[in-house]
Parts: C-alpha cells; sequence; structure tokens
C-alpha cells in the first residue's frame, strides 16, 4: 500500500493549493460574477418618462405637484429601479446590448423655470440623470416661466443632457419641409451659439409628428426622437419614434408610475396605417407581434373615448378596428397584453400606443 509521509503531504496540499489559484479560483469568481450580474441585465427594452412643469398647479395638464413627484423619486429608489442617462439607454437599444429589468430615462420638456428650481436640484440629491428638450425661441425671448439660457447652461455642467425640441415649438406636421428644416436649422444654431454643442437628441412638440416630418428629423443627424404616446422603448420600434410615459396631475399617481416602469414593450413589426396624421377617420391599425412573444390570445386593445375595441387575429396579425371615427384632436389606440412567467401573471403588461392627429 502507498504510504503518505509528511514532506508528501506537504508537497500534495501545495499542488492544491496552487491548482485552486491558478484554475478553480478564477472559474469560481467568473462564476460568482456572472451569477450576480445576468438577472439584472435581462432586457431588451426600456421605459422613457416624462414631465413637464413642476409645483405649477394653475396648469395641472402639464403640472405634477411636488410633493407627488417627490414620491415618485422615493418610490424608484425604493424599488431599486435603474435609472440610466438617455443616451445610454438610446446606444444600448439601437447597438442590441442588454439593459437592466425595469430600467428607466427621466425627461423633461419646454425647459420650464420649475425644472431649475424644483426638478433639478431633487434629481441631483437622488443622482438621477435626466434629460431636457428645448424650444430655443421661448428662452431666447426670455417668457415669463422659462429657464434663461445661463439656467441651462448650469445644468449641462452638472451632467443634464440638452435636447432640441424645435426653435418655434410649433405643430410640425402642419409645417412644410422647407419650414421643418429651418425650424432644426435656426435651433441646432442657437444651441451651438449658447451651449456650444448641437442637440443628439429631438422631442417632437406636442408629441405631434408626419411620417415626412420624422424622416427629416432623421436626416438632421439626430440619434433618436420622442413622442408622448405611452409604451416601452424597444428596437422593434423606429428610434425616431420611441414613446414616453408622460406624467401630470391626472396621470400622475405611483400606480401608474410602477404600471410604466414595469412595463414591457410589444414586439411589432410590418405596421400598417402607422401615420400619425389621418388622412382616413376611423383609422384602422395593423401589426405583426414577434415570434415567441405570448399568450397573444389575450391582447387587447383600447381606443380613446371608446374603450375597448375589436381585434382580429390572423395568426400572429393584429388587425384593430374601430367602430367609429375619433372626434378628438389627438386620440390613440392602446394595445396591451400580460406577462408570463411559468404561464403565471406577473401583474407586468406588454405596451404597445400609438397616437393619431387629425388633419
Amino acid at each position: 500500500m502507498f504510504k503518505q509521509t509528511p514532506r508528501l503531504t506537504s508537497r500534495l496540499l501545495t499542488l492544491h493549493w496552487l491548482f485552486w489559484q491558478a484554475c478553480l479560483k478564477p472559474l469560481f469568481g467568473a462564476l460568482a460574477v456572472l451569477f450576480v450580474v445576468m438577472p439584472s441585465f435581462a432586457s431588451d427594452d426600456a421605459t422613457i418618462i416624462m414631465y413637464h412643469r413642476f409645483g405649477e398647479s394653475n396648469l395641472p395638464s402639464t403640472n405634477i405637484q411636488l410633493d407627488v413627484f417627490d414620491a415618485h423619486l422615493q418610490t424608484i429608489r425604493d424599488e431599486g429601479w435603474t435609472v440610466l442617462p438617455l443616451a445610454e439607454i438610446v446606444s444600448k437599444l439601437k447597438s442590441g446590448e442588454r439593459l437592466p429589468d425595469k430600467a428607466l430615462a427621466i425627461t423633461i420638456d419646454d425647459a420650464f423655470s420649475s425644472v431649475y428650481a424644483e426638478a433639478f436640484p431633487r434629481l441631483q440629491a437622488y443622482d438621477y440623470p435626466f434629460t431636457i428638450f428645448v424650444a430655443t425661441q421661448s428662452i431666447d425671448r426670455g417668457l415669463n416661466g422659462y429657464a434663461s439660457w445661463d439656467q441651462i447652461r448650469e445644468m449641462q455642467a452638472a451632467g443634464v443632457e440638452i435636447g432640441s425640441q424645435s426653435h418655434t415649438h410649433p405643430h410640425m406636421h402642419r409645417l412644410s419641409a422647407d419650414q421643418v428644416r429651418q425650424e432644426i436649422n435656426t435651433s441646432n444654431t442657437r444651441f451651438y451659439e449658447e451651449l456650444g454643442e448641437r442637440p443628439r437628441f429631438f422631442a417632437y412638440p406636442y408629441g405631434e409628428y408626419s411620417s415626412e416630418v420624422r424622416d427629416i428629423i432623421k436626416a438632421s443627424g439626430f440619434e433618436a426622437a420622442f413622442g408622448q404616446a405611452s409604451g416601452v422603448a424597444h428596437a422593434s420600434i423606429d428610434a425616431f419614434e420611441w414613446p414616453r410615459f408622460a406624467f401630470n396631475e391626472n396621470y400622475g399617481d405611483i400606480n401608474r408610475l410602477t404600471l410604466a416602469v414595469e412595463a414591457k414593450a410589444l414586439p411589432i413589426s410590418d405596421i400598417t396605417n402607422g401615420d400619425m396624421v389621418l388622412t382616413n377617420n376611423p383609422p384602422y391599425l395593423g401589426f405583426t407581434v414577434a415570434a415567441g412573444i405570448e399568450p397573444l390570445n389575450r391582447l387587447i386593445c383600447f381606443a380613446s373615448g371608446m374603450g375597448r375595441i375589436d381585434v382580429i387575429q390572423l395568426g400572429r396579425r393584429i388587425e384593430v378596428r374601430l367602430p367609429e371615427a375619433f372626434s378628438n384632436y389627438r386620440s390613440r389606440i392602446n394595445c396591451t397584453m400580460p406577462v408570463l412567467e411559468n404561464d403565471q401573471d406577473t401583474g407586468r403588461f406588454r405596451w404597445y400606443s400609438r397616437q393619431f392627429v387629425l388633419n
């Protein structure tokens, strides 16, 4: 029988230690990183939320009350949702990189003075990145209720992303192609003169655009553009039509924030009648849902002023039909379906929304 000596035992222990250091320890370290990181980086979509005014209760349709906004920020922290710069979300969605589950970007339109006075210090206190979309003419004129260029520069120096919302904040689909280009050229000139750079991102004023406007914005060198239809940003959606969930006094409670951040994209393709500006009213809307997205038979759609509407399913093809014409200038169709895990409802929803405006 083989007999171990103290010297041999010591050498064996040394060899075991060397093998652990050279082979097993790096492997276990890599596995530990894998198990820690992978579950949180598991999403191919992100929620983008938007605000306008803060603590301006005389304008409730665009205002969020300060105590409600404080509750939003605390809920984001308490729930462990991941706030990322809009630029990072755009980059990763376009490149196919994974994002943390329940990732979100915070955006603010119009650069009202309450953004600087109320939102900016609160967001700084939480160390949350955010983006402001600015229409340059209002700032140039020093209009009451708007931030100044000095305040915008201060926010930019603190790391706030400054995006464009045109020069005069028009209903852009009502402009000619040359007028749209002039809006962009004028605002870009003013941004460069005041901030030393031109914006990378664009937000459509009022969330309105036509296919022509979208294509002009795309050709102008922006990296992405955003509307105001509720929904989740995903690579299957044109990066110049990415949705945002808007919050105000009427639509601003914590339950809606939770619904928005925990929502998932509804990946679709082959959209028919996708132009926002209606040429036929009522419109019909059709799209194909990506393979593997289930349970398709539980997809339902709602239309502004009409409630739940009929959906025709042809394989993975969805055709939405309205019972009557839209009567409001601005209307939406929202389609949702539950997210299941192991055939059980998670309480989360896939979400696709389309906004329409009368021509």
